[in-house]
């Protein structure tokens, strides 16, 4: 038997349609992995293919890797000659070897969004423009949206006409892109948008990739932006075997610039084109399925199809009506142990999904209460840390000079006595002689304004030069090592309590580990390389599958994942689909919503809750919503007899009558001021001097009642004011 045969029939027919452009419609749970990974052997095996001839996309590094590791295993010998990784790795090699020719050098730095932040701030403070007004999110945000659809600085000048405001837009773009030129680095836009500008202006490059990638797959084909698209539809222009895997069911990245018609125009774009249809779903039992083919069914723009599954019908649907936010985390949890307890799920196999990361604090609230491991993903990215970012800037300094910003974070890191006066002279010398930030301070002896200050200068330029001068010599691990003894860097948190810098430092083992790793996996690694795959790195691609916790994440983080048991939280209209969504005038915004949710409830394999409350706080405020308009999409029989009658119990009215009878009803988390020592429960009061482990000593100024526990305002000798619950914060009266 080979191993095409235990492919269904429409899975073969994606497999051996070798030739010109195919569109493989997959629907959630569907093989498409599989089916991507037996074509490539199929190419190989069966039409004579070259590996190095064929090329396989996808969006993250997390699918990249699994698809690799498949393809290794069904291809065997010659298969690390196929390239299959993201658009912006494939990007990123095609650069680090033809970059020069767009006039920057191949040891280019990749920015990250807290780079582009500060380099954003330097342009606005270079060009006398005040943030308050032109915030660098939204200048951030404009920029990222202007490359994606390959409009230049120049471009959006011409576009701006008389509009005031996209006049100063195009002049921050300008100088933001001369500043990134400047400093020999990209964003992550830069990285798409630079390798089509390659291909443009250099047609033997882009024969050369067209010759060596003939055949080309593309995975998530909905989320592709119109560069991506001008990216792969250049590479196959000249042989045509083009075939694109994806669902326009879920398509949910709008905000990040994804053209869903990328997907619903094909045939458009390739006439020729061949659609075949991945209908049977693997993943789901058939009672989930049905749900989520009753919501997606209610959109207009998408291609007509409908799952299915050999599974058994299963469990029914759970309906968790909630009257507060609080009751729907405490009722979630409470199912969790249950669950737990009885042996039928692991807490790794549940994932709590919910529209906004707002939503989370509550729901981690209570898993603290009940004792129970969990893991956000989509918090803080490991490499977004002080102490790691701190770490890698050194590494870009003695890799690319150029790049100023980096050479900026690091001068007075640990503390040398270099303040931002003397850096705005440096600055400003190295402006003035057209030279890059880190040269200026090789010659601080010879900038008159610098005074004295230029003997502090000199002892850090002669350590990096004396780092860079090591390198060639050690691996990259002992290298990392060398560099945190050389600055002694645990001085610069010599004023934290221990429980701090004993945190930052296993922050810093993590990433020395992470060098060890990637100088075990590569066969000729460099510190370039290093750098290059960190910045690479997605938060969804930290998710460590290993570890035995309950799983908070955002519908739009979880895509491409699967859970046996799913929790789809604050499902009520204003938060999901959101207000904005509803009350737009573009009727696409409320169908990408419906799409989110479509993809929520296809996360489930087994098992689906879906739950709402009657009021939520939600921005300080107390809400009254209905139920989601998606959830009465979806027919009751569906649902467990938890409902009496054959509809959902509307939401009380957000009017002044409806609240006063609430609140007069409940005490729910409507605060109440103490007076001193009025908190019965608790052995302090206001006024009171308490002791926190992490804080230390400090003064009870507030105690406010939220229902469930108590807000405790304490103003604390060195750290200040905090806000923290008592149950939480242990205080001890002194």
């Amino acid at each position: 038997m080979s191993i095409y045969e235990s492919l269904n029939p429409v899975q073969q027919e994606a497999v051996y349609h070798t030739e010109g452009p195919v569109l493989i419609l997959a629907g959630a749970g569907s093989g498409k992995t599989r089916v991507l990974t037996h074509r490539i052997a199929y190419l190989i095996e069966e039409m004579g293919v070259n590996p190095w001839n064929i090329m396989a996309i996808t969006f993250t590094n997390k699918a990249a890797e699994e698809m690799r590791e498949r393809v290794d295993k069904i291809v065997g010998f010659g298969s690390e000659s196929i390239w299959v990784s993201t658009f912006h790795s494939t990007c990123v090699r095609i650069l680090r070897r033809y970059i020069d020719r767009l006039g920057f050098d191949n040891n280019f730095t990749i920015y990250d969004t807290d780079d582009q932040k500060t380099l954003i701030k330097d342009v606005c403070k270079r060009l006398d423009i005040d943030t308050k007004t032109y915030k660098e999110r939204n200048i951030m945000a404009a920029i990222s949206k202007a490359k994606e659809e390959m409009i230049t600085p120049e471009e959006y000048l011409l576009n701006a006409g008389g509009d005031y405001a996209q006049k100063k837009m195009a002049g921050i773009y300008q100088e933001y892109q001369k500043q990134l030129k400047k400093n020999n680095a990209l964003d992550f836009d830069d990285l798409l948008c630079k390798t089509v500008e390659l291909f443009e202006y250099n047609p033997d490059v882009l024969e050369y990739y067209q010759n060596r990638f003939r055949y080309i797959m593309v995975d998530e084909y909905q989320d592709t932006n119109t560069v991506q698209f001008r990216f792969i539809s250049m590479l196959a222009k000249k042989y045509k075997n083009l075939c694109v895997v994806g669902d326009d069911d879920q398509s949910i990245y709008k905000f990040r610039g994804a053209n869903i018609q990328n997907i619903l125009g094909y045939e458009k774009v390739f006439p020729e084109a061949k659609v075949i249809k991945l209908e049977q779903n693997y993943r789901s039992t058939g009672n989930i399925l049905n749900a989520a083919n009753m919501v997606i069914r209610n959109n207009k723009g998408r291609k007509d199809k409908t799952l299915w599954t050999d599974r058994e019908e299963g469990e029914k649907l759970k309906l968790c009506q909630c009257e507060t936010g609080y009751e729907e985390a405490e009722r979630i949890v409470a199912e969790i142990k249950q669950l737990v307890a009885g042996g039928t799920y692991r807490y790794s196999d549940c994932a709590l999904l919910y529209r906004t990361n707002a939503q989370s604090r509550i729901l981690e609230e209570q898993f603290v209460r009940e004792n129970i491991p969990y893991k956000v993903v989509g918090g803080v990215n490991f490499y977004a840390r002080k102490e790691i970012k701190d770490l890698l800037c050194y590494l870009k300094t003695i890799d690319n000079g150029r790049d100023d910003l980096a050479v900026r974070r690091i001068i007075n890191v640990p503390k040398r006595g270099i303040g931002a006066t003397t850096i705005d002279r440096v600055q400003e010398y190295a402006a003035e002689h057209e030279m890059s930030f880190y040269d200026a301070l090789r010659m601080a002896e010879q900038i008159p304004s610098l005074g004295r200050a230029a003997s502090r200068i000199i002892p850090f330029v002669n350590q990096i030069q004396v780092l860079r001068s090591k390198l060639e010599f050690m691996s990259l691990k002992d290298f990392m090592e060398e560099i945190i003894a050389s600055i002694e860097y645990e001085k610069e948190y010599e004023n934290e309590d221990a429980e701090e810098v004993a945190a930052r430092m296993e922050n810093v083992d993590e990433l020395i580990s992470k060098l060890a790793d990637y100088e075990e996996s590569e066969e000729q690694p460099t510190l370039s390389g290093f750098l290059e795959e960190v910045a690479l790195i997605a938060d969804i691609d930290s998710l460590d599958d290993s570890s035995n916790r309950v799983v908070l994440m955002t519908l739009h983080s979880a895509k491409g994942l699967e859970f046996p048991k799913v929790f789809l939280c604050g499902m009520e209209d204003g938060l999901f689909p959101s207000y904005m969504c509803i009350t737009s005038d573009d009727p696409s915004d409320l169908e990408e919503e419906r799409r989110l949710c479509y993809v929520g409830i296809t996360r489930a394999m087994d098992s689906l809750t879906i739950s709402f409350a009657k009021q939520r706080m939600i921005r300080g405020e107390t809400q009254w919503n209905k139920p989601s308009r998606f959830l009465k999409e979806i027919p009751f029989e569906l649902f467990e007899g938890m409902i009496k009658e054959n509809k959902i119990k509307e939401m009380p009215k957000n009017n002044s009558y409806a609240s006063a009878k609430q609140a007069f009803q409940t005490r729910a988390f409507q605060p109440k001021a103490f007076a001193v020592n009025d908190s019965k429960e608790l052995d302090y009061g206001v006024g009171d001097t308490v002791f926190h482990i992490k804080f230390g000593t400090g003064i009870v100024k507030e105690i406010l009642e939220g229902g469930r526990d108590y807000e405790v305002t304490v103003e604390f000798e060195k750290a200040g004011v905090r806000k923290m619950f008592a149950s939480f914060a242990k205080l001890k009266k002194l």
